[in-house]
């Protein structure tokens, strides 16, 4: 089964909690430190690490989409 990540940009309180987690998947702006997918649609490999990021994120700015 795969994933698709979807981030709601105004809930996110720019913690980097999910950059931590899944650094190949999230990055934060330079600007305002929101966070930014850098893969939408992550491989298998990284599904736990995604997992884990949406689990952390204060905000719950990021929903996962089971496909």
């Amino acid at each position: 089964m795969s994933m698709r990540i979807e981030l709601d940009e105004p809930k996110c309180v720019a913690a980097g909690q999910c950059v931590m987690v899944a650094p190949d998947v999230f990055d934060q702006r330079d600007e305002d430190g929101v966070a930014i997918v850098l893969d939408a649609e992550p491989g298998p490999e990284q599904e736990d690490e995604v997992r884990e990021a949406a689990a952390v994120c204060p905000a719950a700015a990021i929903k996962l989409v089971e496909r």
